[in-house]
């Protein structure tokens, strides 16, 4: 995303939101568990993958007259799907999670849900 003072929020928040959700994917999250695992709702994480959010809308414009709006390239990278990856997927694009085999969870820990600690 090359974003600069040029470019739409809107534009920047759905390639940012797209970012998100691949990211996400990459971890083999569903929206829900993401949600719970950051202690939002799962409407939030809906909100920022379609680029909806208006608190994040706010956030760019703050980026925008500081002049940070170009670094936002460093805070949520373009995804790069290993060479693995691009073989399942065949060309196409990841639109969901997949299901947690039943011997994922043997022997890992379960995710720590996140809380405010002040």
């Amino acid at each position: 995303m090359k974003s600069s003072r040029y470019v739409s929020d809107s534009a920047v928040l759905r390639e940012l939101g797209v970012r998100l959700a691949a990211q996400r994917l990459t971890l083999n999250l569903t929206q829900a568990q993401l949600a719970a695992q950051a202690g939002l709702a799962k409407r939030t994480v809906e909100r920022l993958e379609s680029g909806s959010s208006t608190q994040l809308s706010a956030f760019l414009r703050v980026c925008r007259v500081l002049g940070l709006q170009e670094r936002l390239d460093l805070l949520v990278p373009e995804p790069a799907p290993s060479p693995v990856a691009q073989l399942r997927l065949k060309g196409r694009t990841r639109k969901r999670a997949s299901r947690q085999s039943a011997d994922a969870g043997i022997g890992e820990p379960k995710p720590k849900r996140w809380t405010w600690e002040p």
